[in-house]
């Protein structure tokens, strides 16, 4: 009779097998030690949230095909969560009359989106998100940016390896207005070059025309996206590359002003972390200045900025550079206690229940088995000490250690083996 078919997953979605949920597990570390580094608070929010929390400011795309939406029991239209931001928002709307400015929260949870998966891109994700919530200094922009690069830093990644591109929105609309484009042209020119290096330029330039700019206003825009000083028109960046510098993250940063970020609540400064590798630029995550949305929300405005990194892509760049440690895949348990025969069971039951007291890491096989299945099972599952207990260490309350590396064993009294154990494994 032939085997039923195997389920598979939902699209887009990952199993966290032990191996890789060791890895995910390194970067929540990783950025907590950098985020609690420069005194930052950890929060969460909801994985559910009402569709018109997202309505108000994400953006057409982000709402209306992105988002996994459904309906509520009382017709109310509810999604899984796409960004954290609005959620940050509404929080802090909810309680700006308690809460003790600025802000320094972040988070590291589950994300969905309907896109279409391929590398670097899953419908379920984890994010790191980091905000800075009721100062409008480019110090504070500054500040977001350091801790992208003392996560940069933290992981592994050189300035040669991974660069954060700056930019800031109110310098552009200055820019567009100079060259003939309305107010109310501003979003969908921003779009536009959000797109600029996810088009052939061909194509791009047919996206202008579309979108009603002139051949003079393309070579225009195109020359603008070019000039690498026009930064020093812009006070807020002024103020955030000195600061930058005092950080001593400048290494890591430089102006683009092709960097816009494609989510319509942005203001001000906004930012983006790129792979490098060769000719070839992977982005790793992006923030900004979003100065508005609290009040978007029913708040009174206070401004804000932060960032979000998917756990996927700075997954992706740290293997091909081979920077994820080997270490962090530890085993279950470094120790496992043996079961020599049934009437022993209980008596290695109670040995590992009396290590675990003592603080160790400490497995029980389930049942009588042969020693070599089990130890080829501890070997297997990085165990690094077997604790054999047969009816004559059981009778002279002694217990043997092997361990598995080298072979070497000896039998110690029972009573012993707790501090023995801890400095084989130099948990002293």
């Amino acid at each position: 009779m032939a085997k039923s078919k195997i389920i598979q997953p939902v699209k887009g979605t990952r199993d966290y097998y032990p191996e890789l949920m060791a890895v995910r597990k390194w970067l929540y570390e990783v950025a907590a030690l950098v985020s609690s580094a420069f005194g930052y608070q950890e929060y969460e929010g909801p994985l559910i949230e009402s569709l018109e929390l997202y309505a108000a400011k994400s953006g057409d795309e982000l709402v209306k095909e992105q988002s996994f939406v459904f309906e509520d029991r009382g017709g109310n239209l509810i999604t899984l969560r796409p960004e954290l931001t609005p959620t940050l928002a509404r929080m802090v709307a909810q309680q700006q009359n308690q809460l003790t400015f600025p802000l320094r929260w972040w988070s590291f949870g589950p994300f969905w989106r309907y896109e279409r998966p391929q590398k670097g891109r899953t419908r379920e994700f984890f994010q790191w998100n980091i905000d800075l919530i009721g100062s409008d200094s480019p110090t504070a922009d500054a500040e977001l940016v350091a801790i992208v690069a003392s996560f940069f830093q933290a992981v592994g990644l050189s300035p040669d390896e991974a660069q954060i591109l700056v930019n800031n929105r109110y310098l552009m609309e200055g820019e567009l207005a100079e060259i003939g484009i309305q107010d109310e042209s501003f979003k969908d020119i921003f779009r536009l070059i959000d797109r600029r290096d996810k088009l052939a330029p061909l194509k791009w330039r047919d996206y202008a025309k579309d979108l009603g700019l002139t051949l003079q206003q393309i070579d225009q825009l195109e020359e603008l996206l070019r000039n690498d000083d026009l930064w020093q028109k812009s006070p807020a960046l002024q103020g955030l590359f000195p600061a930058v510098e005092s950080l001593g993250v400048g290494g890591y940063v430089r102006f683009a002003p092709y960097i816009i970020r494609g989510l319509d609540y942005y203001t001000g400064t906004v930012f983006e972390a790129q792979a490098i590798k060769g000719d070839v630029r992977r982005a790793i995550l992006g923030g900004g200045r979003y100065d508005n949305l609290l009040s978007d929300v029913g708040g009174n405005q206070i401004p804000a900025v932060g960032f979000a990194m998917g756990d996927l892509v700075i997954t992706l760049v740290l293997e091909e550079l081979d920077l994820i440690p080997t270490d962090i895949k530890t085993p279950a348990a470094s120790i496992l206690v043996t079961v020599f025969n049934e009437d022993s069971l209980q008596e290695s039951l109670t040995l590992s229940k009396e290590l675990r007291e003592a603080g160790l890491k400490v497995a029980c096989y389930p049942q009588a088995d042969k020693l070599g299945k089990q130890l080829k099972y501890a070997d297997k599952t990085g165990v690094k000490i077997a604790l054999l207990l047969g009816p004559d260490e059981i009778a002279a309350q002694k217990v043997t250690l092997k361990e598995l590396s080298s072979g070497n064993q000896e039998t110690i009294p029972r009573a012993e083996s707790a501090n023995k154990l801890k400095r084989m494994l130099d948990l002293d």
